[in-house]
């Protein structure tokens, strides 16, 4: 549960401002465009704010609710399993043995390596969240034809499908299941189930009204999904003949597993193979579901629910991803249980146990590559080498982790792998800043301006490098350019606002920064840069206000309270000056400076014991301090004069 943030995680959680509250509903129900994860799922968005509510962003609550829906789902599974199976078309084979082949299966399912992703990267919720109402919807159509209190199962069957519909797409296929599993386990025909039940058909028809009103205000959700984006939908369906075949032997062999595949698409003769396969699969499915509709309904489930990503349409940010397999794998194992004990008998469930411990074993470790970005993007590199997002990401985690020269190669590696993507240029010119190699870094940068002009980091970056060559006019051009493109960008205002302060244009620099607390109000670094300025500015009184709430967002920030004593003491706020130097020494014993600034302050305060004290401190830290040893001096001679001042 200590996994961080990771992919887009940091878009749909971390940067998402509409789950920092749960009023207004309607802001927490419309996720901005791009928080991938959320936009277009406004129960998804909605279930990360109740998180927010409850533990800000504290990762290991949205783990506990990723895990807490698997669990359910992995329950409501268990549920659908057992009673199908003791339903009279499967009863004299299975109903003996119901709970436990339906446990197996369940259990399974939940320990299996495949669904790391889906439970592990926080904002794949969408993914176990839409599967806990697929399975939900599923469950209580059948008990709702089990009970004597069909009513109000059907209602909860139909509200179900609607929270489903508000969590993800793939939800699509949910009435027409229905429909199929009381076809095959229940009425007998197509007929006999909408005579029956037709009213919760209806119900469950019109929730796609709210699906589509979804769909078409999601703006194909924010360019990542549909027709017209740049890639075609043969190119994207020979795609997934690869994907579906892998899908497939990655929940017999969950090995290499990948938490980003990119965007690549595959060329027929490349993946001919797997398109025959695949072929052969959907017409057995459709066999199956004339002659032996208990084998074609799971056949059928694996496709239905793969259908809205695996398919035609295209997926643009992600033509393949292992998230899509955790319903469809409820499928492809509940046939091979099934089968198998169809074949050998109850003795078969032991080892299907032994192979669901194993699986747990497999997800521990599969779980472990989640414990930093460098190790998740350091194996999907190695699985994936020519995967540019993941080179990109990989970049990332080590520049985070200040491993800035592993970093630049990465960054370069993505550069060569697509040589028009201004973001691997300027990533790397940033990398190259912090290596202190400015003539490289510059180079880099200005290759993203020309890639990408109306690029605000692009130019920001540059402006950097330039900073860094002392060519500060130029550098202060490139942050404005970057502040014009894109107004509410944060760092450029903060480094804009520093570079004119360093420079003396302090009232242009005040602007700056004012700005800069506007986009982010509680950044200590911030108030403490802004109240630095305001104090050589001799705005004393607003510096200090400044100091104060650096001191509030950063308690432990030793600088934050010498520079808020020192304004106290310019303001002849002595007692309270001397609480914050007290702070200081405690959390910076050896600070020379900050004990002969208390002392100051205690003898201004007529302490002059405790002042002597302080400036013997000083001076054990610093022998050759002169102001220290006068002040000694003087605090002595004004002792030999009998007064305090």
């Amino acid at each position: 549960w200590s996994a961080p943030f990771v992919f887009d995680d940091l878009k749909s959680v971390v940067q998402n401002v509409t789950i920092r509250h749960l009023w207004p509903l309607t802001d927490v129900l419309s996720p901005p465009g791009d928080a991938t994860g959320a936009v277009g799922r406004p129960l998804v968005n909605l279930s990360l704010a109740v998180n927010y509510a409850l533990g800000g962003i504290n990762v290991r609550g949205y783990h506990m609710m990723n895990t807490l829906i698997h669990a359910l789902a992995a329950l409501t599974l268990f549920g659908i399993v057992r009673r199908t199976l003791l339903r009279p078309v499967l009863r004299e084979r299975f109903g003996a043995q119901a709970q436990p082949v339906a446990f197996v299966v369940a259990l399974l399912w939940a320990l299996h390596p495949l669904q790391t992703e889906s439970v592990t990267c926080v904002v794949q919720r969408s993914e176990s969240l839409v599967g806990l109402f697929y399975l939900l919807t599923l469950y209580g159509f059948i008990r709702s034809v089990d009970s004597l209190t069909s009513s109000r199962w059907e209602i909860f069957t139909v509200a179900a499908c609607l929270l489903g519909m508000a969590a993800k797409e793939l939800m699509v296929s949910a009435p027409v299941l229905v429909l199929l599993y009381d076809r095959t386990f229940v009425a007998g025909t197509f007929r006999a189930a909408w005579q029956a039940r037709w009213k919760l058909y209806a119900g469950l028809v019109a929730t796609w009204l709210l699906l589509f009103w979804l769909a078409t205000h999601s703006g194909q959700r924010a360019g990542m999904a549909g027709f017209g984006l740049g890639m075609s939908s043969w190119d994207y369906a020979v795609t997934q003949c690869r994907a579906i075949i892998l899908y497939l032997r990655l929940s017999i062999w969950p090995n290499p597993l990948v938490v980003d595949y990119g965007v690549g698409v595959a060329k027929l003769g490349d993946v001919w193979p797997q398109g025959v396969l695949l072929l052969a699969l959907v017409a057995g499915t459709l066999v199956a579901l004339v002659r032996k509709p208990v084998v074609g309904f799971p056949a059928f489930w694996f496709f239905a629910i793969l259908a809205p990503s695996s398919s035609f349409v295209p997926l643009i940010s992600q033509t393949m991803a292992e998230h899509r397999m955790y319903l469809p794998l409820a499928a492809v194992l509940a046939l091979g249980v099934l089968g198998s004990y169809r074949w050998l008998g109850p003795r078969i469930l032991p080892v299907w146990l032994v192979l669901a411990v194993a699986a747990g074993v497999g997800t521990g470790v599969r779980n472990r590559d989640y414990r930093d970005g460098v190790t998740l993007w350091g194996v999907t590199v190695a699985a994936q080498p020519d995967n540019v997002r993941a080179q990109m990401n990989l970049g990332t985690a080590l520049s985070a982790a200040g491993r800035f020269e592993e970093a630049a190669g990465h960054f370069a590696a993505a550069a060569r792998l697509s040589p028009g993507f201004a973001e691997a240029h300027y990533s790397l010119a940033g990398v190259l800043v912090q290596l202190h190699r400015p003539a490289e870094a510059q180079a880099a940068a200005e290759q993203a301006v020309r890639l990408k002009p109306d690029q605000a980091e692009a130019h920001y970056v540059l402006g950097t490098t330039l900073l860094q060559q002392r060519q500060v006019e130029a550098a202060v051009e490139q942050y404005e350019t970057a502040l014009r493109l894109r107004p509410d960008f944060a760092d450029a205002q903060h480094t804009l606002a520093g570079t004119l302060a360093m420079n003396g244009r302090t009232a242009e620099a005040l602007e700056h920064y004012e700005a800069a607390l506007r986009l982010q109000p509680d950044s200590p670094l911030l108030h403490g840069e802004m109240g630095g300025v305001l104090a050589r500015a001799g705005r004393i009184e607003e510096a200090a206000g400044h100091f104060a709430a650096a001191v509030r967002l950063d308690p432990g920030s030793s600088p934050a309270h010498f520079n808020f004593g020192n304004a106290l003491f310019a303001l002849h706020r002595f007692a309270e000056a001397a609480e914050q130097y007290a702070e200081v020494v405690r959390l910076r014993p050896d600070f020379a400076e900050a004990h002969y600034n208390l002392g100051n302050t205690l003898r201004q305060l007529g302490r002059l014991d405790e002042a002597q004290v302080q400036y013997e401190e000083t001076l054990r830290l610093k022998p050759d301090y002169a102001p220290a040893r006068n002040n000694l001096a003087r605090l002595e001679a004004m002792r030999a004069a009998g007064t305090a001042h």
